[in-house]
C-alpha cells in the first residue's frame, strides 16, 4: 500500500499539471477565472476534509450485543459515494474535452482510489462490518461514479463553456489529494531504501501519464 501511495501521488500531479490544466488554459476561458477555480477548489477540498475528519472524530458508536457498527463506517460510505460521484463527473468532462485527457484522468483517479479504497475497507472492518459486507458496501459506494459519469456526459455536453472550469476543479482536487494527503504520508518513511522507492514510483506515476499522452496523440 505505501508503494501504491507513491505511484498515485506521481499520477495525480502529472495528470493535473500535464493534462488537465493545459487543456483548461488552451480553451477560450479567462485565465484569471481558471486560476480562481483552482484556488477555490483547493480551499473547498480542505474545508470538506476538515469537516469529514471532525465528524469522524465526534461520531458516537452504536453497539449491539458485541456487534458494533460505528457511525464512522456509515460516514465513510456516504463520503466515498459522494466522492466517487464527483469523480464520475470529472471523468466525463475530461473525455468530452479530449479522449487523451479522459484516459489520463481515469488513470489518475484509479491510481489514487486503490489505496483509498483499501483504507476505507480497513475502516469498515474496524467499525464492525464483516469482510463480505465491507467489500459489498465498498463496491456499491463506488458505483456512484457511473451515475456521475452519465450525468456529466449528458449535462456538460450541452454546456461546453463549463468544461474548462470542470477540468480546473479536477486539477485542484488532484493537487490537493497529492500534496495534502498522499505526500505527507510518504514523509513518514525516512530510511534511504524506502525514500528511493518513493522517488522511483512517483517518477513512474509521472511517466505513466506522459506515456499515455504521447501514445494517445
Amino acid at each position: 500500500m505505501p508503494r501504491l501511495v507513491s505511484y498515485a501521488a506521481g499520477v495525480l500531479l502529472a495528470a493535473a499539471f500535464l493534462h488537465l490544466l493545459p487543456e483548461a488554459f488552451n480553451s477560450e476561458a479567462a485565465g484569471e477565472g481558471l486560476f480562481a477555480v483552482v484556488l477555490a477548489g483547493i480551499l473547498a477540498f480542505f474545508v470538506l476534509e476538515k469537516a469529514a475528519l471532525w465528524r469522524h472524530r465526534h461520531a458516537p458508536e452504536a453497539t449491539h450485543a458485541g456487534h458494533a457498527h460505528s457511525r464512522a463506517g456509515t460516514l465513510i460510505l456516504i463520503g466515498d459515494g459522494v466522492h466517487n460521484f464527483i469523480d464520475g463527473i470529472l471523468i466525463a468532462a475530461a473525455f468530452l474535452t479530449d479522449p487523451a485527457v479522459g484516459v489520463s484522468t481515469t488513470i489518475a483517479i484509479v491510481a489514487h482510489e486503490i489505496p483509498q479504497e483499501v483504507g476505507d475497507f480497513m475502516v469498515l472492518l474496524s467499525s464492525g462490518y464483516t469482510r463480505a459486507r465491507a467489500l459489498l458496501f465498498n463496491l456499491l459506494s463506488s458505483l456512484t461514479a457511473v451515475a456521475g459519469g452519465l450525468l456529466g456526459y449528458f449535462m456538460l455536453e450541452r454546456a461546453e463553456a463549463v468544461l474548462p472550469y470542470a477540468l480546473a476543479l479536477a486539477a485542484a482536487s488532484f493537487i490537493y489529494i497529492a500534496v495534502a494527503d498522499l505526500i505527507p504520508d510518504l514523509h513518514r518513511t525516512i530510511d534511504t531504501r524506502g525514500a528511493l522507492w518513493q522517488f522511483v514510483l512517483i517518477g513512474l506515476g509521472v511517466a505513466t501519464i506522459a506515456a499515455s499522452h504521447f501514445w494517445l496523440h
